[in-house]
């Protein structure tokens, strides 16, 4: 169910090998009366270029950054220092109810 499901080698389509054919530029035949224009008369229309600006770094944004660095350091090492002082208090917890436990098991006649 899991395993991945791969063709046969001899069916397995070679790197070279196109899956899809490219278009000849003829959809109808030649007694076609619709009167389209064919694909060499559109003329391509061009990409507009993508022009991104380039992040600069100001002494100020520099700043900025490294202080929520830090903050983001400081508050994760909270949550994580405080789960594990939540997990080592509870623990210690069980460990006192299973020396009261064990206690008053091991001598019934002193209640």
């Amino acid at each position: 169910m899991f395993t991945p499901k791969i063709p046969p080698p001899d069916t397995a389509p070679t790197p070279g090998m196109s899956l899809v054919q490219p278009l000849t530029g003829i959809t109808h035949a030649p007694a076609c009366t619709c009167h389209h224009t064919s694909a060499a008369a559109q003329a391509p229309v061009p990409a507009a270029p993508v022009s991104r600006p380039a992040v600069q770094l100001t002494p100020g944004s520099l700043l900025v950054a490294a202080a929520g660095g830090t903050a983001m350091v400081l508050i994760i090492g909270t949550v994580l220092v405080s789960m594990l002082l939540a997990t080592a208090i509870t623990a210690a917890s069980v460990a006192i109810c299973a020396v009261v436990l064990r206690s008053l098991l091991n001598r019934p006649n002193n209640c």
